[in-house]
């Protein structure tokens, strides 16, 4: 197994190759609705972007959420654990996946509200092609989780960034060409996506062990293609571990109800139909604006660092039990990216207060930038900031927590669940903004229980990683007079739409930005060290 240091290099560099992929995905995302919006309606963006991808999400959640949390824990690579009870154990994705499609598949056909006439005859086609994709994708699990323990960061990056680029691009070509195909479109495009995503999986498996295995790799489980197959097991051998098992039940319950709070307003929308389609297809454009920050930055950081946490301490020991110079590792690397989150999170929040208008006005003109579109744009750069802080200490928590303590998390995600649901219902009298306000909530609420958390388990160290919620008085000082001006030349942009006032509106906030990073570069000097130290090793060396 590879040591806490090699993991955590292993970590920075998967967040940086999964960053640099979610900033090319969402570049070329952005760009496709920005293009597709032009010959597409309203109801058809909401039925699309919202209904049926909710469908497919969903599937895929359920099915193999858990086994990844499982399978990526210290306890799934213990000498004690043999990898083809794990192949076994993650194929289970499969027909969990078709059950799960057979039920919600018959759910969102029967049960939802039927839409407009003009989208109703390919409506359950759509269904069918997104439950099947969704199932697709799912065939190729048991490879990612082998090439994700193994530590393959570039393949997850080239392989899921080639699959959004062939269903952007379809959908784009036959959106263009073939307008007459309305969802049939974007139901190719997707089938374009999972086909790929899938195929490439294999393809490289068998090109991998073709060339590297067994006679280079050794230590690489799969040294055949049958391997990576369901194998039948001796008396004394079970099918599965059984102790994973049991977690990955544990971490099932707990993805059933994250997958409500994550997903929660769209699940308000498409079953008690508190916004029509067309406003969900606005809310969803939005509402993907203001979320680019959080899905290209703090979410491979996200899933970066679980990994690290859960390689680097081992789960159910308290901390006085753990080897301290992983512990210390782990509670520095906690302290440095919980303080590089909040920084990117205050910086979207001040700036994005500011510039919501000027962006919706540029991007979808009078149609988004007029009504509530930028307070909801405003919103969700404060929602931004309270994601970024819950990912990480969410993070530490799920990684170091003991079975038990999961149990227990998932009785309280229940109260969490009938909050935010409840909130949601409630708070859409106010509009689509009243979702964003129940999220905010909701998080707000997660995050109090995990430092809580943290604040336990370095109880009786000396360690305390939590001060990386504190930024420095000069950081703040900067933030507040950062504000102040840039809100001042919004309220000069709002009087005049003119491309000089834009410029100006444009260049004011790009002095501020400076003044705030050189304000943390000078300031924050743990941050800067441990960014140059796990970063840029090579340079750091070099100029020592």
């Amino acid at each position: 197994m590879a040591s806490s240091n090699d993991v955590l290099q292993s970590a920075m560099k998967s967040a940086s190759y999964n960053v640099l992929l979610q900033i090319s995905l969402r570049v070329v995302t952005f760009l496709m609705n920005a293009f597709i919006l032009r010959f597409i309606s309203r109801e058809t963006l909401g039925l699309v972007n919202v209904r049926l991808t909710l469908l497919y999400t969903t599937i895929l959640f359920l099915a193999r959420e858990a086994f990844r949390k499982t399978c990526l824990s210290h306890s799934a690579k213990s000498k004690e654990t043999k990898w083809d009870q794990i192949i076994n154990l993650v194929w289970l994705t499969v027909p969990l996946g078709v059950l799960a499609s057979i039920i919600f598949g018959f759910i969102w056909l029967n049960w939802l509200e039927t839409p407009p006439v003009g989208l109703a005859k390919d409506y359950s086609i759509s269904v069918l092609c997104f439950a099947f994709c969704a199932v697709l994708e799912l065939m190729a699990e048991p490879l990612w989780i082998v090439f994700q323990c193994h530590l393959f960061v570039r393949l997850k990056v080239v392989i899921e960034g080639l699959a959004v680029l062939f269903r952007c691009i379809t959908a784009v070509l036959l959106v263009y060409f073939i307008p007459s195909l309305g969802l049939l479109a974007f139901c190719f495009a997707q089938l374009m996506q999972s086909l790929t995503y899938f195929l490439l999986y294999y393809v490289y498996f068998s090109h991998f062990i073709a060339v590297n295995t067994p006679k280079n790799d050794k230590e690489f489980p799969l040294q055949t293609f049958n391997h990576i197959l369901p194998t039948r097991q001796s008396v004394n051998n079970p099918l599965v571990n059984f102790e994973l098992l049991s977690l990955t039940w544990s971490f099932f319950k707990q993805s059933l109800l994250k997958q409500i709070l994550t997903e929660g307003e769209r699940y308000v929308m498409t079953f008690f139909n508190a916004l029509t389609l067309a406003q969900q297809g606005v809310y969803d454009v939005i509402n993907n604006l203001g979320s680019l920050a959080a899905r290209f930055i703090f979410l491979p950081v996200e899933e970066s660092y679980y990994l690290f946490f859960s390689q680097t301490l081992v789960r159910d020991k308290p901390a006085s039990k753990q080897p301290q110079e992983n512990l210390y590792l782990a509670a520095v690397t906690l302290e440095s990216v919980l303080k590089f989150v909040l920084l990117i999170g205050m910086t979207i929040v001040i700036f994005g207060y500011s510039y919501s208008l000027l962006a919706l006005d540029i991007y979808g003109g009078s149609i988004l930038s007029l009504g509530e579109g930028p307070t909801q744009l405003r919103w969700h750069c404060f929602y931004i900031l309270i994601i970024a802080v819950n990912g990480i200490t969410e993070c530490f928590m799920f990684a170091t927590m003991s079975q038990t303590a999961v149990d227990k998390y998932n009785q309280k995600m229940v109260v969490f669940s009938i909050i935010f649901l409840l909130s949601s219902w409630f708070l859409t009298h106010f509009g689509a903004v009243g979702f964003i306000f129940a999220n905010c909530l909701n998080m707000i609420l997660r995050i109090i229980h995990s430092i809580i958390y943290i604040k336990e388990y370095f109880h009786d160290t000396k360690l305390t990683p939590l001060q990386g919620l504190l930024p420095s008085k000069p950081v703040i000082v900067a933030y507040v007079l950062a504000y102040i001006l840039t809100s001042s030349s919004e309220a000069m942009f709002c009087c005049s739409y003119g491309w000089f006032w834009r410029v100006c509106h444009i260049a004011n906030g790009g002095l501020c930005l400076s003044a705030v990073a050189l304000t943390i570069y000078l300031t924050e000097e743990n941050l800067l060290q441990f960014v140059k130290k796990q970063l840029f090793p090579k340079l750091r060396t070099k100029m020592e």
